[in-house]
């Protein structure tokens, strides 16, 4: 949409004197691996699931089942693991030179005289954030009418809109399938996580895994130490002085316990027990704002986490999915970095601003039977207007989630050294988040032979590609590719072609 529409959208459908927009700027082209190109949405909605892994892994895949046809069985023997370096290819663009870029987007915007008028000589500027080439202003309503004219470079204006949680529901009446997996969560067990650690020694150590959420309990006794980094974020997008690492509610203890808890309550409860945690309170209570998350985003990205998972969403209807993280999410891509991303828990046919978004790896949620939740959202997304996406790829229609993992009656921790089994996507998601930790510990070449958005996409790929397929083939609305199984991506990861 022209920005100078929104604006006059945002004007008409908002009241007050003064009006709190998140400005999006543009800037340089994106890297051609990071859109649509070789990962063109309708080309995968054709695929098997399979066919999705990275080239690396299918070589490695095609090899190990010709092997067993020639020989009787495939080998027994663990096999090292691959060479991911690429070759002959130039290397992904710089973080500073991105920083840079996107800074002299945003100086027309900050340096324009309706955000440098503001009111009693502050400026209208509350926060700006190089990541996503985006900032939060509070004009009065005469200055965001004339914002559009008297600042050449920007891409589109939004209101500074209220994120929630998804509706999270507790379980209750566990099923006797749930109960019986006494030494772990039920999901730890069906994706495959307990069993990797056993095969391949890996726990996640050595891998940071960012959280956006209500905070962190970093006392209880299944976190206690694992809360490596921590930032708390006001409503301009501002991080609060001196805070100290809290839940302001449950909701992100219960997230970081199933990425990286331990077996403290005699059940394990975290795909990556050994993982670090870089925590940003952007929900205070349940409740925050885009300029907090964003703010989050920016934060996560300058940390250097290695994951980043976000179990948080405001609605979005209609065929057009505009979002205000597109940009930020395409800065983490760039540093390596996959965002995980929850659905929503709104039913089927709905979608979220942070899981509907392109570029983030949507998660949908599945129970114990590897039935799709019916809360768990999904749906085909179009975009026909982009100054992001090239031409050529546009209208882009593709299909939300990427993923589900185990959502349902899942138990992890909450404050006050207390457990309880919880119901959504947000659930799902950190499954996800962990299982790519342990990916990152249990092949390190991944890490070292791979940078930028090729190795965000390496991750993302092999947990698709490795999937459990229950729905239709290849992708689908309800399941995505399939249901997250660890165990099979990691194995494919570590079998070298030949």
């Amino acid at each position: 949409m022209n920005p100078q529409r929104q604006v006059d959208r945002i004007l008409d459908e908002q009241a007050g004197a003064q009006v709190r927009v998140i400005v999006h700027m543009g800037g340089p082209a994106a890297d051609p691996d990071v859109l649509p190109g070789e990962r063109d949405a309708p080309g995968r909605l054709t695929r098997g699931t399979r066919e999705v892994l990275p080239e690396p892994l299918r070589a490695a895949r095609a090899a190990a089942l010709r092997t067993g046809a020639e020989g009787g069985g495939v080998p027994l023997a663990r096999p090292p693991a691959p060479k991911l370096a690429a070759t002959d290819e130039a290397p992904p663009r710089s973080l500073d030179s991105l920083r840079r870029a996107n800074l002299a987007a945003l100086a027309p915007l900050l340096d324009s005289e309706p955000a440098r008028r503001g009111r009693a000589g502050r400026s209208a500027v509350r926060s700006a954030f190089w990541t996503s080439r985006s900032a939060l202003l509070e004009l009065d309503r005469d200055d965001l009418a004339a914002l559009v004219a008297q600042t050449p470079g920007i891409r589109a204006v939004y209101p500074d809109q209220r994120v929630t949680l998804p509706p999270v529901s507790q379980s209750r009446d566990l099923p006797a399938a749930v109960l019986e997996n006494s030494a772990s969560s039920w999901g730890i067990t069906a994706s495959g996580a307990l069993a990797a650690w056993g095969a391949y020694g890996c726990r996640g150590a050595g891998v940071t895994v960012g959280v956006l959420d209500t905070g962190v309990d970093p006392t209880h006794p299944d976190l206690r130490g694992k809360v490596a980094k921590w930032a708390e974020f006001d409503a301009d997008g501002q991080p609060v002085a001196d805070s100290q690492p809290h839940d302001s509610a449950w909701h992100g203890t219960h997230v970081c316990g199933t990425i990286a808890g331990g077996n403290a309550s005699g059940q394990w409860i975290g795909m990556a027990p050994e993982a670090s945690l870089a925590v940003g309170l952007v929900l205070k209570g349940g409740s925050g704002s885009h300029a907090q998350v964003l703010a989050g985003i920016h934060w996560a990205v300058e940390q250097g986490v290695d994951v980043l998972s976000m179990s948080l969403s405001s609605p979005m209807f209609g065929p057009q999915a505009p979002t205000a993280y597109t940009d930020g999410f395409l800065t983490c891509l760039r540093a390596g970095i996959p965002v995980v991303a929850a659905i929503g828990n709104r039913g089927a046919q709905t979608s979220a601003s942070t899981g509907g978004d392109f570029l983030a790896f949507a998660v949908g949620a599945t129970d114990h039977r590897d039935l799709p939740a019916g809360f768990s959202g999904g749906q085909t997304e179009v975009i026909t207007e982009s100054t992001l996406i090239p031409p050529e790829h546009l209208p882009l229609i593709y299909t939300k989630p990427d993923i589900s993992g185990p959502g349902v009656a899942v138990t992890s921790s909450v404050p006050g050294a207390s457990w309880r089994a919880s119901d959504g996507t947000s659930m799902a998601t950190p499954h996800v988040a962990g299982a790519m930790a342990l990916l990152l510990s249990a092949v390190p070449a991944i890490r070292t032979g791979l940078t930028g958005a090729k190795r965000a996409y390496f991750l993302e790929d092999a947990l698709t590609g490795a999937a459990d397929e229950l729905g239709e083939s290849g992708q689908d609305p309800r399941f995505g590719f399939g249901r997250l199984n660890v165990l099979r991506a990691i194995a494919l990861a570590r079998q070298p072609a030949s």
